[in-house]
């Protein structure tokens, strides 16, 4: 198998912003990359751009994805090597620029030149269905929906399931995106008390199988203030554990997933859709 197609695009994606999509592309990035795995994390939030912020990197942008695109800078002058893993990259967006200076032709360009390169392509979605977000999932293979446990994020998250079914590459040739749901700031307490969904209640609505649930935590803030992934910065909090594991699962480990619930412990091994 030649590395063209042994390479994966991931899309990080949801319908609302401020549910944790840069935050876990940077968990994710380094956490496959701590696996093995030569990673680049992509940003195609242009005009906001806070990849570059997570990873640390932000001194170090000179070149970024319109760049390229437009073809001032190549691929090898815009990519950032990770200063702690060697085998972790940077695609940064442009803060400068309009969301029109991403166009068809010049993200397929990458792509495929990114798929001869790396293992896994990480793909940081803006959110909503505007221009920037229906590119960076049209050439996914693995779709990770990203939902905090609330109905409005449940909502749109559930718009972008669709979206993915209609307008990627794989739809129009038939096939299916890979789907997995990754639930971020889960608060055990606020689910008990009913502030906030349970995670069965999230997959029983998505009805995607799930990848992971990432507790609610300071020390995740605390990591993307230090321009640090929280799973290089605090590898042994319970943030960084369920990204490593969702990671694993990510690479095809059969990880069972304990999820925690507000009124009682409910265990699963949902990985897949299959029953534990």
């Amino acid at each position: 198998m030649d590395k063209k197609n042994k390479a994966k695009v991931v899309v990080v994606t949801s319908g609302k912003g401020g549910v944790g999509k840069t935050t876990s592309t940077a968990a994710l990035g380094a956490a496959l990359a701590l696996e093995g795995q030569k990673v680049v994390v992509v940003d195609f939030d242009i005009g906001l751009r806070n990849l570059d912020l997570m990873m640390g990197a932000e001194r170090r942008v000179i070149y970024d994805l319109i760049n390229v695109i437009q073809g001032t800078a190549n691929l090898s002058q815009a990519l950032i090597r990770d200063k702690r893993l060697e085998n972790l990259y940077l695609l940064a967006a442009s803060q400068t620029r309009d969301k029109n200076a991403l166009t068809d032709k010049g993200v397929a360009k990458i792509m495929d030149e990114l798929r001869t390169r790396f293992d896994w392509i990480i793909c940081d979605s803006p959110a909503g269905i505007e221009r920037g977000a229906v590119l960076a999932m049209k050439h996914s293979d693995i779709a990770i929906i990203i939902a905090n446990p609330e109905i409005s994020s449940v909502r749109d998250s559930d718009r972008i399931i669709g979206l993915l079914d209609a307008k990627t590459l794989r739809a129009k040739n038939g096939q299916e995106v890979e789907k997995h749901l990754l639930i971020t700031r889960f608060d055990t307490e606020r689910a008990g008390s009913g502030e906030m969904l349970e995670v069965d209640d999230v997959s029983d609505i998505l009805s995607i199988p799930m990848l992971g649930v990432v507790p609610e935590s300071r020390q995740v803030l605390s990591a993307s203030n230090l321009g640090s992934p929280i799973t290089l910065s605090d590898p042994a909090s319970a943030p960084a554990k369920a990204y490593m594991d969702a990671a694993r699962r990510l690479c095809g480990q059969d990880i069972p997933l304990i999820v925690p619930a507000g009124k009682k412990p409910f265990f699963a091994n949902w990985f897949g859709g299959r029953a534990a």
